[in-house]
């Protein structure tokens, strides 16, 4: 399908399980289904990570954590890889697996007030298993580079432990 889409978080929770304070992505603005998806999030200054930073903290000591600026692009590619088949409750359906990420940049530092625009391409997809590259901008400028992501799709039952029944005594309770 080449039709462009455009999702508020509302959509975007349709597709993945994340919540706040962990959605990190706030709107998808651009995405060609299965080959490109353009995100946005606004990084706020109330955010969880800046919690204990006092008001008077300098602008230099507030720069948004890396792992939260892979896991927001993270969540970007996969809301591409998973659109057309949506899992909002990991409880039942699918789980959506990180596999590995490789030849990740770190350009420049994010601080509050900026407004990350994801951009993801699909490099391949094999079943139920996608292969994603990119970049984050802040003003034109790209903070973040991804080589490679990989994605794994996978039936909830496949990786739930089995159940095993425990042994019972003549009286009806475990040994």
């Amino acid at each position: 399908m080449t039709a462009s889409v455009v999702a508020e978080a509302t959509e975007v929770t349709r597709v993945i399980p994340h919540r706040f304070p962990v959605l990190l992505v706030d709107q998808v603005t651009e995405m060609v289904v299965g080959r490109t998806l353009s995100a946005r999030k606004a990084v706020s200054a109330n955010e969880p990570c800046y919690r204990h930073f006092g008001p008077d903290q300098p602008a230099s000591e507030l720069d948004y954590p890396s792992m939260l600026l892979v896991e927001s692009w993270g969540q970007a590619a996969v809301l591409l890889a998973a659109w057309d088949h949506p899992t909002s409750d990991v409880r039942s359906g699918r789980i959506d697996l990180a596999g590995a990420i490789e030849r990740v940049r770190f350009l420049r530092p994010v601080r509050p007030g900026s407004v990350l625009e994801h951009r993801v391409r699909m490099v391949r997809a094999v079943g139920d298993t996608a292969i994603l590259a990119g970049e984050t901008l802040v003003d034109g400028e790209t903070v973040l580079e991804i080589g490679h992501f990989v994605v794994a799709l996978r039936p909830v039952a496949e990786l739930t432990p089995a159940v095993v029944a425990s042994p019972r005594t003549d009286e009806g309770t475990p040994t």
